[in-house]
């Protein structure tokens, strides 16, 4: 893993507060200035969807992958593109449609003429930043073009085993499954999408504030991203990544994030529990959490602040309380307010 230099430049305002002198707690600080410079960037562009923000970039700095969902218009595409344009790595954007193909994704081997051999034609997947926009407009064969990459990072291409470059991320679009030409995602595709992000309406002066620079911009409907600064490399992402996964955890909170994930297996009105990635999905999430915040250790409210993300679409409710009109949210928002958190 790389580090981040003693002498780079990273674009962040220096704190007035004296420095610490433990070398890896400076690097943690720095860290945690490059992450928060990079929130600060996106909601330039991506206006009233700040825990959207937040989410994206917990998954990013525990490498794992995001699905958001929201009606169209709300910005999905434009928080990746936003992202995309913060970062100097390599990105690709696949639209999802009924007649895409797995080849399409993964890519496929082709016939040269002149040197009479199969060549491989690697796909859009052999990225760093992936874009994975309208996932379910297309069928479960497509979709689980994706399962091999998303959980080995690497592509088996006619009988080869091709890894992709890291780090390496899936940010997924869906529109909700109600709406006309969706398919549903598989229960082994939605497990791999570390978090699930439900991406709804901005608030008054949040709206009022987008149409105001939408209107003045020459680009019609469009929020512009170009003047976004690129403040991160692929090394830094990954120095980022190292420096999160060595936060002090304690026992007491670790066993917090596990009570929590074992307990949607037999909580009244869920059908279907989270397996043991949830788990580990909780405890990635809220040391990257604790590092965007700036903090020297993670809490129990790092767990909890991620948890309907991590937790969402990993479990089902019981048909009864779907009928009653609850929501899978409000089902575990009670979970997480009865499973008693530890006191640090």
């Amino acid at each position: 893993m790389s580090e981040i230099p003693e002498n780079d430049n990273l674009p962040v305002q220096e704190t007035p507060a004296a420095a610490p002198s433990n070398p890896q707690a400076q690097q943690r600080q720095r860290a945690s200035q490059l992450a928060q410079a990079l929130r600060a960037e996106l909601r330039k562009a991506v206006i009233g969807q700040s825990a959207v923000i937040d989410d994206v970039l917990t998954a990013l700095i525990a490498g794992g992958h995001v699905l958001v969902e929201g009606v169209p218009g709300l910005g999905k595409t434009l928080l990746v593109r936003a992202l995309a344009r913060c970062f100097g790595g390599e990105f690709a954007r696949i639209q999802f449609t009924p007649d895409l193909m797995p080849s399409d994704v993964t890519g496929h081997a082709v016939y040269d003429m002149q040197s009479e051999q199969f060549k491989l034609r690697k796909g859009p997947v052999f990225t760093n930043l992936l874009l994975a926009d309208e996932i379910n407009r297309a069928p479960a064969k497509t979709q689980a073009a994706l399962l091999e990459v998303m959980q080995e990072r690497q592509v088996t291409l006619e009988g080869r085993a091709l890894p992709v470059q890291l780090p390496f991320m899936v940010l997924a679009t869906m529109n909700p499954i109600e709406q006309e030409g969706t398919y549903p995602l598989p229960e082994a595709e939605l497990d791999r999408f570390m978090l699930k992000l439900r991406m709804d309406y901005p608030q008054q002066d949040e709206e009022l504030n987008m149409v105001r620079q939408v209107t003045r911009s020459a680009k019609a409907d469009m929020l512009e991203v170009s003047p976004l600064r690129t403040l991160l490399q692929a090394k830094d992402v990954l120095a980022l990544q190292k420096i999160a996964s060595d936060l002090p955890l304690d026992d007491q909170v670790l066993d917090y994030a596990v009570r929590l994930a074992r307990a949607t297996r037999s909580w009244p009105g869920l059908a279907m529990g989270a397996g043991p990635r949830a788990s580990i999905a909780l405890v990635r999430g809220a040391r990257a959490r604790a590092l965007l915040r700036g903090g020297d250790f993670v809490l129990p409210d790092d767990i909890k602040s991620c948890a309907l993300a991590v937790l969402r679409h990993r479990v089902r409710l019981a048909p009864e309380l779907d009928i009653e009109g609850l929501s899978v949210d409000q089902v575990l928002q009670q979970l997480l307010d009865q499973v008693p958190a530890p006191r640090l």
